[in-house]
């Protein structure tokens, strides 16, 4: 039987998204492999509807030193409950439910938009000390034989927002294959397992803003999140069924920072700055 294709944005809510990935009955087409935990590439239909999505089993998941087993699940949903609080659609749309081996996240699937030769992507590795126009600067990379480049992102709208959610809820592994570019022009952010730790863990290539005011969009989010963090609001509410209270507390301690400050998160110096690998 063929796979059915990704239900377009126009024909479905994020509501209507939200209940066929919640309600609808999964089917496993297979694996995706080279991930650390397992991911299974399934199909997913209610009342006459269909799409393709991603099965994260809890049972898939392997043990991390710094996480608590079997968590990773629900930090994926919580990035998407904070994203949609910002208003950007960074994160595909994430439900919590049981699937054919246990309960774990389940996630539209997104097909990235192909890659067109003769147009600049996302990242890059440089010969000069110092980027080009358009491009910012992350760090210097060793591409072997002894010689290194400069490792830099777009200066890219998009990336700029998807910085400030991962300095938000505290990414540890924005690493470039995490990043989709969508055929409508949108970008999405994948694999939030990692996140909302309460000791800081950010760790990405989005470094590129580092110490430049936000911009006034990002200030006007913060703004929102942190009236939403506020004790018994919906997205708090929400939160706590999915992350611990220390948890929440950081989330909010967070916000309150970069709404104080006003400017990009810097590398702390006490974390690794750089995923690894970065791709």
């Amino acid at each position: 039987m063929p796979a059915p294709e990704r239900i377009p944005s126009r024909r479905l809510t994020d509501d209507g998204l939200i209940t066929l990935l919640g309600e609808g009955r999964l089917t496993v087409l297979g694996q995706v492999r080279g991930a650390s935990n397992a991911v299974l590439y399934c199909s997913v239909a209610h009342e006459g509807e269909e799409a393709h999505c991603v099965y994260k089993p809890v049972a898939g998941e392997q043990p991390l030193w710094d996480f608590p087993d079997g968590t990773l699940a629900q930090r994926e949903v919580a990035a998407y409950e904070v994203s949609e609080v910002t208003g950007w659609g960074l994160v595909p749309p994430t439900v919590l439910r049981d699937g054919p081996y246990g309960r774990g996240m389940c996630q539209l699937w997104i097909e990235a938009a192909p890659q067109d030769e003769d147009a600049p992507g996302l990242l890059a590795l440089v010969e000069d000390e110092e980027p080009g126009e358009g491009w910012k600067p992350v760090a210097v990379a060793e591409v072997g034989e002894g010689k290194t480049a400069l490792l830099v992102h777009a200066d890219d709208p998009r990336l700029r927002r998807l910085a400030v959610l991962d300095a938000v809820i505290n990414n540890g592994d924005r690493k470039g294959g995490h990043l989709l570019p969508a055929p409508d022009g949108r970008l999405y952010g994948i694999d939030h397992g990692v996140t909302f730790h309460a000791d800081d863990k950010l760790r990405t290539l989005l470094w590129g803003w580092a110490g430049e005011p936000l911009p006034a969009e990002a200030v006007e989010v913060l703004d929102r999140l942190a009236a939403e963090m506020e004790p018994g609001a919906a997205l708090v509410t929400r939160l706590a069924e999915l992350i611990t209270a220390a948890e929440i507390e950081a989330l909010r301690a967070r916000v309150a920072a970069l709404r104080g400050t006003g400017l990009h998160r810097e590398p702390s110096g006490e974390w690794p700055a750089i995923p690894w690998p970065p791709v």
